[in-house]
């Protein structure tokens, strides 16, 4: 299950020019100081965006918060199955999420 999952989200984010994935154990994508995708223990993955957007695709997606290590991360929607299904959203969905945390002040 967590193997299928990490294909799933390297070749997401091969599919994602100006960012790459990062970690061995912790699998995660980061720009500007800040991570904004995750792949949990869980084969769950987790995706960065601003309060409002969080509250569209969390409705839309009919999904949830984003839980690591059972903690619900900040900021982090659940990307559910039938999502990742659809590559191009789901590379939309990444690239949306870059491009916002290049909007916050660098750490």
């Amino acid at each position: 299950m967590w193997e299928e999952k990490l294909k799933i989200y390297d070749a997401l984010v091969d599919k994602c020019p100006r960012f790459e994935r990062k970690g061995k154990s912790m699998i995660y994508t980061s720009a500007n100081g800040y991570m904004f995708s995750l792949l949990n223990k869980a084969g769950e993955i987790g995706i960065r965006f601003p309060k409002e957007v969080q509250e569209k695709y969390i409705e839309e997606f009919q999904s949830s918060l984003y839980k690591s290590y059972g903690a619900v991360m900040k900021g982090y929607v659940l990307i559910p199955d039938h999502i990742l299904e659809d590559t191009n959203l789901s590379v939309k969905l990444l690239n949306e999420s870059y491009d916002y945390v290049m909007t916050l002040k660098p750490k």
